[in-house]
């Protein structure tokens, strides 16, 4: 039966694998976004979804045995994986080197997820941009030629695009 140190540094290695995973998919996502491929933008959002819940799953799992080790260790308060490290020599350079790659994972992550939420954001500008402007054109009474089709303007301000 593994001890919950073992537990513990196989969550970790479950969760940077998760992580790595999830970041190979915001990158797909992003890929779809350039692309405007709204079925795969979809399908890998489908796939997010189903990896933040694993990771979410592996973190309460990582809670749990992290109290059980500082249950057995005496320890009171919130217990960070360093001052298990501390306390534990045997296991301090693996638990570190596991701690920093998946802070580092989180950190890439947590940029991704900012730009893929910049692109959407200006996607969705261009697009209500579109929108107001055909919205504009259709509440306007237009001109229609002796041939029945509708004259349009040549052209539309800045102004008119904007308000």
């Amino acid at each position: 039966m593994p001890t919950p140190l073992d537990e513990l540094e196989t969550i970790l290695q479950q969760l940077i694998s998760e992580h790595e995973k999830l970041l190979r998919q915001m990158q797909s996502q992003q890929a779809a976004m350039k692309k405007l491929d709204q079925s795969a933008m979809e399908d890998v959002s489908h796939l997010q979804e189903a990896t933040r819940l694993r990771i979410a799953s592996l973190e309460n799992r990582r809670r749990n045995v992290v109290n059980q080790i500082a249950r057995a260790l005496r320890l009171e308060g919130q217990v960070s994986l360093a001052r298990i490290a501390e306390l534990i020599p045997a296991a301090r350079s693996r638990l570190i080197a596991l701690r920093n790659r998946l802070k580092e994972l989180v950190a890439q992550v947590s940029s991704r997820a900012s730009i893929a939420g910049r692109l959407a954001s200006a996607v969705l500008g261009h697009l209500n941009t579109v929108v107001r402007l055909l919205a504009g054109s259709v509440e306007k009474a237009g001109l229609y030629t002796k041939t029945g089709v509708a004259q349009v303007s040549a052209r539309i301000g800045v102004l008119e695009a904007v308000g």
